[in-house]
């Protein structure tokens, strides 16, 4: 039935509006079958999107095929700047290639140097992530990149670190117990490392602004405004996203853990492990992105003076990045 759906160029196939509309667009732009697309298909992607912006289609060309090149487009192509998004940092890369971090960040028996080197490699890839679906319509030194990595990096080490000292120096704790605690560390280091990454390194869009858009795709000005709810939008993804990731993890392992299969073959337990977080992480990406549509609208009476003086439009709108 959605194969029927009317294309519009540059306007999500999915209702934006409801929460099950922006589900179903970003289970499409996760969508990890993008990640093998050819340069050709690519190429031949754009120019049939092309095509349909000069009305000069194809014969033959159908919705579904106008729909799919959209697709890949978005999956692949920075909203922004027009560029290719490197394949480890797409937000269709963001499950395969994030999956193995949380699997160490979840590792039991965590030393001081494990602990550090997981949390750093995870933020990382969260500050390429960041970097690369950035609202991009502003330029920004690469400065604030560096910045955003540091921040993060510093706050999820010194969290990391500090609560295994805690829980190491908590007398009170059984050795079951404590390994069980010692499971959900990586939960509020990661969450609120999350949320330095985002700040520190789009920091300089509340100063510049960000653009707005009017009903034609046409910048209307730079609103300092919009970049606030834009990063208060992103902030809020991001300290969603772990809550399944590190939470769903630790709690089934410590049921899956006593079943006799895996008390007998202790092999099994990194790669079911591996599994239950995959698992995780599938559920997370999509839910915590849908929280918020990607081009997010406002009214201009709640944005600058002069960004209503230069519009008609009562309402415009903005790419929050990702």
């Amino acid at each position: 039935m959605s194969e029927c759906v009317t294309f519009q160029h540059g306007k999500p196939r999915f209702d934006q509006d409801t929460f099950f509309g922006r589900l179903r667009h970003f289970l499409d732009v996760i969508d990890p079958s993008t990640l093998f697309v050819t340069e050709k298909r690519l190429q031949d992607s754009l120019e049939l999107l092309h095509r349909f912006k000069r009305g000069s289609l194809p014969p033959g060309a159908t919705d579904a095929q106008l729909w799919q090149a959209q697709k890949i487009k978005q999956a692949i192509i920075h909203p922004d700047t027009g560029e290719k998004i490197p394949m480890p940092f797409r937000m269709s890369g963001f499950i395969p290639f994030g999956t193995p971090v949380v699997v160490g960040l979840l590792l039991p028996h965590q030393t001081l140097a494990s602990t550090v080197f997981w949390q750093c490699l995870n933020q990382s890839h969260n500050a390429c992530v960041n970097y690369c679906n950035r609202n991009a319509s502003k330029p920004a030194p690469v400065s604030k990149f560096v910045q955003g990595f540091l921040g993060a990096v510093t706050s999820a080490v010194s969290i990391a670190v500090g609560l295994n000292v805690l829980i190491q120096r908590a007398r009170r704790l059984g050795p079951t117990t404590r390994l069980l605690v010692q499971r959900f560390i990586p939960f509020p280091a990661v969450a609120t490392a999350n949320v330095c990454n985002v700040v520190l390194m789009r920091h300089s869009e509340l100063s510049e602004g960000i653009s707005v858009l009017d009903d034609n795709g046409n910048v209307v000005g730079a609103s300092k405004v919009a970049a606030r709810l834009a990063l208060l939008e992103t902030a809020l993804t991001r300290a969603v996203l772990p809550v399944p990731i590190l939470i769903l993890p630790p709690i089934i392992m410590s049921v899956l853990e006593k079943l006799p299969l895996l008390q007998r073959r202790p092999r099994l337990v990194l790669p079911v492990h591996s599994l239950v977080c995959l698992a995780a992480f599938a559920l997370a990406l999509p839910l915590a992105i849908s929280l918020f549509p990607q081009t997010s609208q406002v009214g201009v009476n709640r944005l600058e003076p002069e960004i209503a003086a230069a519009t008609d439009c009562k309402v415009v709108t903005y790419n929050k990045g990702l």
